[in-house]
């Protein structure tokens, strides 16, 4: 397989594998608004990191798309689930 094509897909598998591991946060956020509290920290610096990636894939000169989509989940469920948490 050439090179160029690994490359791709690698970056459509990590993608969905970044999207699936924000989104996952889901039952924590359940979680944290059914009285069951979880930790923030750990989620609000995902949040933290995601936005950082986001920023360098889209502050790049040709967009890296595969970057921006893999963390902007991230941002979204890293601070649902830390500020979830800190208001229960």
């Amino acid at each position: 397989m050439e090179e160029a094509k690994w490359h791709q897909i690698l970056s459509k598998v990590a993608t969905i594998t970044a999207i699936l591991m924000y989104v996952s946060y889901g039952p924590q956020i359940y979680g944290n608004l059914t009285g069951n509290p979880t930790g923030y920290l750990q989620p609000f610096v995902a949040a933290i990191n995601c936005s950082l990636w986001v920023v360098y894939g889209y502050g790049k000169r040709k967009k890296d798309w595969p970057v921006i989509l893999a963390n902007a989940p991230g941002v979204i469920f890293g601070l649902l689930a830390a500020i979830t948490a800190l208001l229960v």
